[in-house]
């Protein structure tokens, strides 16, 4: 496999004096829940999902060659991941890295069981939108690897052109986005951005600030307005669950899915011509959807930060490792030059493309004050209830909550 070189840290040559005192003292590990980040023996234990650990065998057996630290993969449930490694690094147990989703930063940072990456120069060889999920607080503390966002699927023999705008798509053919009786704030979020109204405002490193919530801005009223009107005329409807959605575009009676890359694969399978669209805007601004940036973290309770530091900025953040990684998941990668390959295929490009226009999910702890109200005012709304007056509820229960 290929070492990136351009990821070194800045104290390359305490790094590589460092990595390798930690061989020298290399026994290994026996792989269990309780491998210790605090452990001596040099060894780096990663927690992995289970569904990726074939994916990470190349880059754990070259870098043992190389460095003779020996990486022990563990896999693990998605599912029970990141709430035992909150649980045991306090104790100093736990992996020295675990592969998880940016959102989860803020709740890992506020627990203090993640120490800070160093990417060096390699930091410009990754997407902005992935870089930019990476950093808390104006410190990077994940090495991403993938990014998710969703696109409008398009029934290209139905509809053989893009649609240039909501009205547009709306005129074109029947378009079927998941919502569900508590709503899905989620998939309408792109709708929301094109009136101007993120959740969160940014400061000046570029995180979002708790105490500068957008939803009540004029933009965010103009929204919801929006909602009530899409609602009035059935174009968005709650009993539209996903699974709706999907028999509704896999039988053809939708030409426009809004919909995640997760999706693609049944509607291929069901013999549907799919192209991939940007979301189109009720605005004529820019729809933006939410990226879901997914990486590595290094314990804050890690003997081995060095070589943890190393191992995922010199052999995870390559594109040869990168390109396994979206192999066994199908998902964008988050090093650029990987996305460019893995964009050969159209529908990956398709998704790239509107990716560049995504924003990273807020991952503050006040973004969940936020989901305890935010679909639930939205489905209101849509089935007639008061735009004004159940937007500006939600405001209230918003800051409420986060105050």
């Amino acid at each position: 496999m290929k070492v990136n070189k351009r990821g070194m840290v800045a104290a390359g040559a305490i790094a590589i004096v460092s990595t390798l005192t930690l061989a020298g003292c290399s026994t290994g590990t026996s792989g269990g829940d309780s491998s210790s980040g605090g452990d001596d023996s040099g060894a780096l234990t990663v927690w992995v999902d289970a569904e990726r650990v074939d994916a990470l065998k190349s880059a754990a057996d070259a870098y043992q060659d190389k460095t003779g630290v020996e990486v022990d993969l563990v896999g693990k449930s998605v599912d029970d991941m990141k709430d035992d490694f909150i649980q045991q690094v306090p104790t100093g147990k736990g992996p020295d890295i675990v592969m998880g989703a940016h959102d989860w930063l803020g709740e890992l940072s506020t627990n203090g069981v993640v120490a800070p990456i160093e990417l060096g120069d390699s930091s410009e060889d990754y997407l902005p939108v992935a870089l930019q999920a990476a950093t808390y607080d104006g410190t990077v503390y994940m090495l991403p690897y993938a990014v998710e966002n969703i696109a409008v699927l398009r029934n290209a023999d139905l509809v053989p052109e893009a649609a240039t705008s909501f009205d547009d798509m709306i005129a074109k053919g029947a378009f079927v986005v998941e919502q569900g009786a508590e709503g899905n704030p989620y998939h309408l979020y792109p709708f929301q951005t094109a009136f101007g109204a993120p959740v969160f405002g940014t400061d000046a490193s570029g995180s979002y600030d708790p105490a500068d919530l957008q939803l009540g801005s004029e933009g965010g009223f103009a929204f919801a307005d929006w909602l009530g009107a899409q609602g009035a005329a059935g174009t968005l409807n709650t009993d539209i669950d996903g699974e709706i959605a999907k028999q509704q575009f896999l039988d053809g009676t939708a030409a426009f899915w809004l919909t995640g890359p997760w999706n693609v694969g049944a509607a291929v399978d069901a013999g549907i011509n799919v192209a991939i669209d940007p979301v189109p805007s009720p605005t004529g601004q820019t729809a933006s959807p939410f990226a879901g940036v997914k990486g590595f973290f290094v314990s804050s309770e890690s003997k081995n930060k060095v070589a943890a530091n190393d191992f995922l900025v010199n052999y995870i953040g390559t594109e040869d490792v990168q390109l396994e990684l979206f192999k066994a998941g199908n998902i964008l990668p988050a090093l650029t030059a990987a996305a460019d390959t893995a964009a050969s295929d159209p529908i990956i490009a398709g998704f790239q493309a509107v990716g560049a226009d995504a924003v990273p999910m807020p991952a503050i702890p006040a973004m969940g004050a936020v989901w305890q109200f935010w679909g639930v005012a939205e489905a209101a709304i849509i089935n007639g209830e008061d735009p004004a007056t159940t937007w500006q509820k939600l405001v209230d229960d918003v800051t409420a909550a986060i105050e």
